[in-house]
């Protein structure tokens, strides 16, 4: 599915990733944590091809296809997905012109009105948003939580194979948690797919049980393991260190 091999990312000449490297399988989940600034964050926009980062060294290679240098509306069509901490509004583009006009670039063919809106409002019942939210302007005047459940329409709509999800808990209560994470374990189900994200917020861990948990440490992976990883260091903190609620480290 996706190949991280050596990469080394920067930003004005400062280093923010160094020889990464991570390998994720079909239908697998897997968990990046560590301290504010280790590079979580940077590496879900490269993998998006971010043109705010210059990649030194290394490749990104995703379904067998080098993806490195491609355009980043190339790289969705492939079947890639990102949640941002803080999607952006558009506003006079509602979410249901954009999901048209993506599926048929994707598939080439017409869209039908019908069956595309009934799969709509299906989708705005599983997530407990209004199905008005169809004909808004994307994230247009909508809380924290309700841009997150909105980009999790696009996903159902849009049926991504790998999906990055950069601290998605960020905004949610728990009611709005538990519905993102069982939406996420139900598509997961249905189309087998995989899973990036970035945490540190451990119902969301426990709510997902991921397959392999990496701790990220100056730019690279410094431990990889399984869910009982993501457990011991939320509550014994990273290395010589505790872990506050934002995610930084206080020596103690």
């Amino acid at each position: 599915m996706l190949k991280v091999n050596n990469l080394s990312v920067s930003v004005n000449d400062k280093i923010l990733l160094s020889d990464f490297n991570i390998d994720i399988n079909d239908g697998e989940i897997h968990v990046l944590m560590g301290p504010n600034g280790a590079g979580k964050s940077t590496l879900c926009k490269v993998l998006f091809n971010n043109p705010d980062y210059t990649i030194n060294s290394g490749n990104i290679i995703f379904n067998n296809v080098d993806i490195t240098n491609m355009d980043p509306s190339e790289i969705s069509k492939l079947g890639m997905y990102i949640v941002n901490q803080s999607p952006i509004s558009i506003e006079g583009v509602s979410n249901a012109e954009m999901l048209r006009i993506a599926l048929e670039e994707r598939t080439g063919e017409k869209v039908g009105i019908f069956k595309f809106n009934k799969e709509l409002e299906d989708v705005c019942t599983k997530l407990n948003i209004p199905k008005d939210f169809i004909f808004r302007g994307i994230n247009e005047g909508m809380s924290g939580g309700e841009r997150k459940k909105n980009e999790l329409l696009h996903m159902w709509i849009l049926k991504p194979s790998f999906i990055i999800l950069d601290e998605i808990d960020s905004g949610l209560d728990v009611d709005a948690l538990k519905i993102v994470a069982n939406n996420l374990i139900e598509y997961k189900k249905e189309y087998n797919c995989s899973i990036l994200i970035v945490t540190h917020h451990e119902k969301l861990i426990e709510l997902m049980h991921p397959d392999y948990v990496h701790i990220v440490k100056n730019g690279k992976v410094s431990k990889t393991g399984d869910y009982n990883l993501a457990i011991n260091t939320l509550k014994e903190g990273f290395i010589n260190g505790t872990l506050d609620m934002t995610g930084s480290i206080s020596n103690e």
